[in-house]
């Protein structure tokens, strides 16, 4: 089955965003794929403020959480696999959801294939 985190994660995220509160994501900072800023990192976790005012081009789907965001005034593309993410909160009351643990499955990427070769020569058409 496919896990179900992306899916309570993209709904959880929008119930704290239509109630104006800002949410709060947290996430496993040694997870394999997880491209944090290692300064801000503590105990092996992190807390990535993701509100559309805070981050740029956020992006959630069944693979991760991507968004550009500024660390200390530099800029920086985060990337946080899915099975990583451990919870998402509102900053304001901490209401939100811890995610179950679940089962992610690696599928290796699909060796791309390669395009076809472009025509050689000219082709005529018949116009009337």
């Amino acid at each position: 089955m496919i896990p179900k985190r992306s899916y309570l994660l993209n709904a959880t995220y929008e119930w704290i965003a239509d109630n104006d509160l800002t949410p709060y994501l947290l996430v496993d900072a040694d997870f394999e794929g997880a491209v944090v800023p290692r300064e801000f990192v503590n105990d092996g976790q992190i807390v990535l403020n993701i509100s559309m005012s805070a981050v740029r081009h956020l992006h959630i789907d069944k693979q991760g959480v991507s968004f550009e965001a500024r660390f200390s005034g530099k800029p920086m593309q985060v990337f946080v696999p899915m099975a990583a993410a451990i919870a998402l909160y509102a900053k304001e009351n901490n209401d939100g959801m811890v995610f179950p643990p679940e089962t992610f499955e690696v599928t290796p990427e699909p060796e791309p294939t390669p395009p076809e070769p472009p025509q050689k020569g000219f082709t005529l058409k018949v116009v009337k």
